[in-house]
């Protein structure tokens, strides 16, 4: 059986998908499983293109989560605005929120697409700028694996952002 993403014949190992059915899994390759537990490389994570239209909800829902992970890539960004999903299988997507821990400073729940605002100013390392107090992150991401950190756009920039500096508008 190949890997439910790119279509490798290798190992499989299984990866759990969250905040849907109990135990749903798909079956990937090694590379994919490290890619997901860590940076995404994108060229490989191509082949999303054509696991997002897999007859298995958990295999779509998989790729709806890395395609918006990967959303600073034209292409990535492309590809979530194309993808369709039936009204359970867009709830499941957008559950992960409800399974992670993700809270702002005040304790406040995080979910996908919130606006936060920091409430310190944070020096950004290597982007050679100091992001605000105050300033407005529309539309974060959560990073999955760490419940500590979100993602979000400040001057133009997509950063990671600590949850502790920030609170839920």
């Amino acid at each position: 059986m190949p890997c439910a993403l790119c279509s490798a014949d290798a190992p499989l190992v299984s990866c759990p998908v969250d905040g849907g059915p109990e135990a749903a899994s798909v079956s990937i390759c090694a590379p994919c499983s490290d890619q997901i537990a860590g940076d995404l490389d994108s060229g490989h994570m191509r082949c999303l293109a054509t696991a997002m239209w897999s007859d298995t909800p958990a295999v779509q829902v998989l790729a709806a989560r890395l395609l918006k992970r990967l959303d600073a890539q034209g292409w990535a960004r492309d590809l979530s605005e194309q993808l369709w999903l039936d009204d359970d299988t867009q709830t499941w997507v957008d559950n992960v929120a409800a399974t992670s821990n993700h809270r702002d400073s005040n304790g406040v729940v995080l979910n996908v697409g919130d606006t936060v605002v920091l409430i310190k100013d944070l020096p950004v390392k290597g982007a050679g700028f100091t992001a605000k107090r105050g300033t407005a992150v529309r539309g974060i991401s959560l990073v999955h694996d760490n419940p500590d950190h979100i993602e979000g756009r400040v001057d133009g920039q997509r950063i990671v952002i600590l949850t502790k500096f920030v609170k839920k508008k």
